[in-house]
């Protein structure tokens, strides 16, 4: 079985307990985190993920779940397949 990847991306204000709270919600979808970026510049809060979504067949419950998760915390969480992410980026 060919490996799908998606990639999380979660911007906002910074504070306690984001990186926690974000990886949790994966976990317990039984995803695992390949690769993670994160960094905070002045205020602002970026992070970066990419995950495998491989044995993961229901990518819209996982969005709702982080929607809600965003909306708690007042971030912008955003998950994609990789190859959409890609063609988006594309220069």
């Amino acid at each position: 079985m060919q490996q799908r990847r998606a990639v999380v991306s979660v911007i906002g204000k910074d504070q306690v307990g984001i990186i926690s709270k974000v990886t949790t919600v994966i976990s317990q979808n039984n995803i695992n985190i390949l690769d993670i970026s994160q960094t905070i510049l002045q205020d602002f809060f970026t992070m970066m993920m990419l995950v495998d979504i491989t044995n993961n067949e229901n990518l819209d419950e996982l969005r709702s779940q982080l929607d809600a998760l965003g909306s708690e915390l007042q971030l912008k969480i955003n998950i994609q397949l990789e190859e959409i992410f890609q063609s988006m980026h594309r220069v």
